[in-house]
């Protein structure tokens, strides 16, 4: 079955940040992305990257206060438009999971794409520093992600030392995963469920 076109563009704006995103689920891994925050730049880009979705993103907002409002705002409209590109869900294989090593550390993402927000988190680094990004911000990500786009989403790092290697692990294993929930299975007939709805 040929792969529908599942384009979005959401724009949100608040006194604390100003965010448009264009993704597009079927890409191939193209990227723009534009935030005042380099590592969370690099996080981003490494998860359009190994997701193979196409991404722009232009971001900013007070973040001479701190970066969590945009981190956060940044999550929330990701998961918005998840929500909107996978419209009915009819097709799609819904499920999706990914065990991914990188150097000392491995992390295993499950998710489900099924409206029912549910979010666990565990990691042996939750907080610190790397340069001057705050790990802590992580999880609010992930979480506003969770709950924008209605996923059942559990991050597990199972061990790791280096602060950079646990994350950048997290966001490549979240995009494995999401790709596989979201892509489109020629056997699937209809909704992805035996309930006639999600």
């Amino acid at each position: 079955m040929p792969k529908k076109k599942r384009s979005v563009k959401i724009t949100r704006n608040t006194k604390e940040t100003q965010i448009t995103l264009k993704l597009n689920l079927d890409g191939s891994g193209k990227y723009k992305i534009s935030t005042p925050i380099p590592f969370f730049n690099h996080m981003l880009e490494s998860f359009t990257k190994h997701g193979l979705f196409d991404v722009d993103l232009k971001a900013k907002g007070d973040v001479q206060v701190d970066d969590h409002h945009l981190v956060e705002d940044v999550g929330l409209v990701l998961g918005q438009a998840f929500k909107k590109a996978v419209g009915t869900k009819k097709g799609m294989c819904r499920y999706g999971h990914f065990t991914l090593p990188m150097d000392d550390s491995l992390a295993s993402v499950a998710v489900d794409f099924c409206d029912r927000p549910y979010f666990v988190y565990n990691s042996p680094v939750k907080r610190g520093k790397i340069k001057t990004f705050e790990i802590s911000l992580i999880k609010e990500f992930f979480q506003a992600i969770a709950n924008a786009a209605g996923l059942n989403l559990h991050i597990n790092v199972l061990y790791g030392k280096n602060k950079h290697h646990i994350v950048e692990a997290m966001f490549k294993a979240f995009a494995k995963a999401v790709d596989m929930a979201t892509c489109l299975d020629s056997r699937v007939k209809g909704l992805p469920t035996v309930k006639g709805k999600i």
